[in-house]
């Protein structure tokens, strides 16, 4: 039947860390000119970071694809497997959820307070709604394997479609 392979995204996941590695050395062993410079980045590290976080995109995918979708694919539908440990997992994921949103506008809210002074909370903003949104891609993730019914379709090789 149809495989879905994990060769590939493992060494995409692992040449990109190579890549930020390589990245973060080649801005690291710089030499500054003059004492208190911060060394920039170049647009070699730019273009070194950029096909790194490509890779691993597309490494992360393909292992999501590989462990939501099963590593051999088979037409028909499939039932989900029943358990318990998925329903825990997302009324626990869902609790954090409801409480990193809470902080979050508690971070808003502190960042504007005219009583105590304006402060810059962005990178703690941007944080907490960075691992906000990470535990909502997990709830879907556990939805999707856990809950849904799926169904895989197989078609001839000379079918109609041109792909």
């Amino acid at each position: 039947m149809y495989r879905n392979d994990t060769v590939v995204p493992y060494f995409a996941l692992v040449f990109s860390a190579a890549l930020f590695l390589m990245a973060y050395l080649n801005n690291q062993m710089r030499v500054a000119h003059e004492a208190g410079v911060v060394p920039h980045l170049t647009v070699g590290n730019i273009g070194l970071i950029a096909f790194a976080i490509v890779l691993f995109t597309y490494g992360f995918i393909g292992l999501m694809s590989n462990w939501l979708e099963g590593s051999e694919l088979r037409p028909g539908k499939h039932e989900p497997e029943p358990s318990s440990l998925p329903m825990v997992a997302g009324v626990v994921l869902s609790i954090l959820l409801v409480v990193l949103s809470g902080f979050f506008v508690r971070t808003l809210v502190f960042a504007n307070n005219p009583e105590i002074g304006y402060y810059n909370a962005s990178t703690l903003q941007a944080g907490v709604f960075g691992a906000m949104m990470l535990i909502l891609a997990l709830l879907i993730a556990i939805y999707k394997k856990f809950f849904m019914q799926e169904e895989v379709l197989a078609e001839d090789e000379k079918g109609d479609f041109p792909w």
